[in-house]
């Protein structure tokens, strides 16, 4: 049957990026785990967070951690040069723990042990 993650997480980006940030989403749709994504139904302030959650088989991992990687990647918008920054932190059914930390363009990956409860 398979092992499964639970996988949830947000994404800052700026309200002009929300055109780009569905585009991504789109490309990525596979009628199923697709439907974590979340945006707010009404903006507003000034930040717009992108928002998935949901248990997804560890094997794809991979197809979310794409989507997450474009939208860290979006260009910055305007003179302030703000780039999408957020954090998502992924368990498993083994307990282990790790996040993905988005900013500066880029996600890194980093082990969450002390989150590991979470996924209990």
């Amino acid at each position: 049957m398979g092992m499964y993650a639970s996988a949830r997480g947000w994404v800052e980006i700026d309200f002009a990026q929300r055109s780009s940030a569905e585009d991504i989403i789109q490309r990525h749709q596979d009628g199923h785990y697709s439907g974590g994504w979340a945006f707010p139904a009404k903006p507003f302030n000034w930040t717009l967070y992108l928002f998935y959650g949901g248990d997804i088989r560890e094997g794809e991992l991979p197809w979310l951690r794409a989507q997450v990687d474009e939208l860290a990647a979006l260009p910055p918008v305007d003179e302030d040069n703000d780039r999408p920054r957020g954090l998502f932190l992924i368990t498993d059914e083994r307990g282990h723990a790790f996040t993905w930390q988005i900013r500066d363009g880029a996600v890194e990956e980093q082990p969450a042990p002390s989150l590991s409860w979470l996924g209990e």
